[in-house]
């Protein structure tokens, strides 16, 4: 078994609704899950749009990481997602494979550890809730040290 790291996000309709679905679809396929709180943030990338619900979980799972990734994409589907029209606009739900244990994957599918952590606050955030010393394997920073440099980062741009 594999310890996985999800980021979870809604910003159209139920969004409760729609974490709350994507949670239990996810729990037929990963074990000892753990739970963020859920945390209400402005869009980032394309701004023009409703918050977003973020949330984070751990857990473990007997998926490869490309099957995690399909199962994944088949959750969202059933949850209730439609394919956005722009990338980063709005989705009922969006789940995102964090990390994968300490695997570092680049292919045409699939990234791990996710390429855009450490520029995420709402990830980064719930992250840190529970899972503080977590550390990327690609840049071999701890979740505490990746959200400081964010928070530094967003101070000195804001």
């Amino acid at each position: 078994m594999t310890t996985t790291y999800l980021a979870l996000g809604s910003n159209l309709g139920d969004r409760h609704a729609y974490l709350r679905a994507a949670r239990e679809a996810l729990a037929k396929v990963i074990t000892d899950i753990k739970e963020s709180s859920i945390y209400e943030t402005s869009p980032q990338y394309v701004t023009d749009q409703p918050n977003f619900l973020n949330q984070v979980i751990s857990g473990k799972t007997a998926l490869t990481p490309h099957e995690l990734l399909k199962t994944l994409q088949k959750i969202q589907t059933e949850v209730g997602r439609h394919e956005p029209n722009i990338r980063f606009g709005p989705r009922e739900i969006d789940i995102d494979i964090l990390s994968y244990d300490d695997l570092i994957i680049k292919d045409s599918h699939l990234e791990i550890p996710h390429p855009r952590i450490s520029e995420r606050l709402f990830v980064l955030e719930p992250l840190s809730e529970i899972a503080p010393d977590w550390i990327c394997p690609k840049s071999k920073e701890s979740v505490k040290v990746l959200l400081r440099k964010l928070k530094i980062e967003q101070a000195h741009a804001g």
